[in-house]
């Protein structure tokens, strides 16, 4: 941190070694799932826990959590009853997502191919170890 401001140093930001935390977001098991529903608009949490199939409530919670306070999204609290809670993808979420598009494109069009490669693969005979 600097002195002046808080503000973390020159030399911190540009740690080449930092950029795992970064690739820990797009590594995530989850986080790029919720960045690219939120490509679509504003979602409500229960809207994100339909959309993607197999997370849980917890897990949902944990990665909303975590993409906010990296930046990538925003939580907007309209004090209604039931309270409503909405997620949108902050002007740095959207550039993650338009990085992550053909990363996730790929998964989608290879999804088959590697699906047949694994299954190849575990018929082999296993060789002794």
């Amino acid at each position: 941190m600097s002195a002046a401001g808080g503000e973390p140093s020159r030399a911190r930001q540009e740690d080449p070694c930092r950029t795992r935390e970064v690739l820990d977001i797009v590594g995530d098991k989850w986080s790029l799932l919720v960045v690219r529903n939120l490509s679509r608009g504003p979602r409500r949490f229960t809207e994100l826990k339909r959309a993607i199939d197999g997370i849980s409530q917890r897990m949902l919670t944990a990665t909303l959590r975590s993409l906010e306070r990296d930046g990538i999204l925003t939580r907007s609290v309209r004090a209604v009853m039931p309270p409503h809670v909405s997620y949108a993808l902050t002007p740095m979420g959207r550039t993650l997502r338009e990085a992550t598009a053909p990363l996730l494109e790929w998964s989608i069009t290879n999804l088959a191919g590697i699906d047949a490669a694994r299954a190849a693969y575990d018929a082999r005979p296993q060789a002794p170890s």
